[in-house]
């Protein structure tokens, strides 16, 4: 038996979206779904028990930085990632590749893996395909990523095409590595910039090794919304129709609808977290800088449409003294708002389809939010 599988239980006859329920050892995921982060075996300022009364089901967390701090193999003697971490639910581990090719300078690429300095001392590291599936292996996620090269942007023709091909060899190491097949999913990921010829070749390589699991990478790394889009028209048809399909590192409401019309079936990002921490907040009529002086004395709560623990007890002027007092528990209250409300645009998308108005329920959210369609 596969450690994960998607049951497809509705397409929508207008898009290319689907109703579906992930099935891992964890538990089951509706989507499509938007994952929260947690880096460092932590959703930033929440509890396990907060993520579950905002209905999360998976969270992600960060091979790089836990292979760095506190070490896999203490995780491992924890019993694994999720008892280290009180999480029952479903956990995704990135691979750590995002992160070592971010360290720009600090890093040496060659084919047998990376070469980087910690960000934390400056000692020398070593990532490969084979050392990124031995930490995973060690975490116990339920979903491991494939270790891939995060091709920048803007990059040449050539130099995605090289990129792309490595990550390939790089994938059929790390199917070679796992052996924890029943209880782990290996996820293969698509390169190639935002060349369609690499996106193909690269879609066609990586699905020929019939994994659980495929997602996108690359994406939302500079380039115009536009082109995402774009790149995603041509290259989700090329992923199998009964395996999850995983969109990394977007989570813009505007971003995960067009997304889920386009038949992406899971989400991460860490833009909800990290502008809550700035002040900011997403609401059903755009987004509000709570800091700003003009809620100092506004009595309502951030959103009056949210079912958040935050909406329910506190206003926009509390919040707003608390982040000024620099008090974490603003930052608290803001997060668990901000990853609320996609939770909850998550399930009216999953509605929406149900219903067969997700065209519909996409230029009613953009009116009312401020995009433009």
């Amino acid at each position: 038996m596969a450690a994960v599988k998607l049951q497809v239980l509705k397409k929508d006859t207008k898009t290319k979206a689907r109703l579906g329920k992930l099935y891992t050892p964890h538990g089951i995921v509706d989507t499509p779904v938007f994952m929260p982060v947690g880096t460092q075996a932590t959703v930033k300022t929440m509890s396990p028990e907060e993520l579950k009364d905002i209905d999360a089901k998976i969270i992600l967390s960060n091979t790089y930085h836990l292979y760095l701090r506190p070490g896999h193999e203490l995780i491992k003697k924890a019993g694994g990632l999720h008892r280290f971490m009180n999480w029952d639910g479903t956990i995704l581990t990135d691979s750590g590749g995002f992160q070592v090719f971010s360290l720009g300078d600090l890093r040496k690429i060659s084919e047998e893996g990376v070469e980087f300095r910690s960000h934390l001392d400056g000692s020398k590291q070593f990532l490969s395909p084979e050392k990124s599936i031995e930490v995973q292996m060690a975490l116990g996620s339920d979903i491991v990523m494939a270790f891939d090269e995060c091709t920048p942007y803007p990059s040449t023709h050539e130099y995605a095409e090289k990129s792309a091909q490595r990550t390939t060899r790089w994938l059929k190491r790390c199917k070679d590595s796992l052996t924890t097949t029943g209880t782990q999913a290996l996820f293969g990921i698509v390169q190639g910039g935002m060349f369609e010829d690499l996106r193909k070749q690269s879609a066609r390589e990586v699905t020929e090794l019939d994994l659980p699991g495929y997602a996108i990478g690359g994406l939302s790394v500079g380039e115009s919304k536009e082109i995402m889009y774009e790149v995603l028209d041509y290259t989700v048809p090329l992923l199998p129709e009964n395996k999850p399909r995983y969109l990394m590192g977007v989570g813009s409401p505007d971003a995960l609808i067009e997304g889920a019309i386009r038949g992406i079936d899971m989400f991460d990002c860490v833009l909800p977290t990290r502008i809550a921490r700035n002040g900011t907040a997403m609401t059903r009529f755009g987004k509000l800088v709570i800091r700003n002086a003009e809620f100092a004395d506004d009595f309502s709560p951030i959103d009056p449409t949210c079912d958040c623990y935050t909406c329910r007890n506190y206003s926009r002027a509390y919040i707003r003294h608390l982040i000024k007092a620099d008090e974490i528990f603003g930052l608290r209250l803001m997060t668990i708002h901000n990853l609320r409300f996609l939770i909850n645009v998550m399930g009216e998308i999953r509605q929406a389809i149900q219903e067969e108005n997700l065209l519909e329920y996409r230029n009613k959210f953009f009116a009312e939010y401020g995009y433009e369609k």
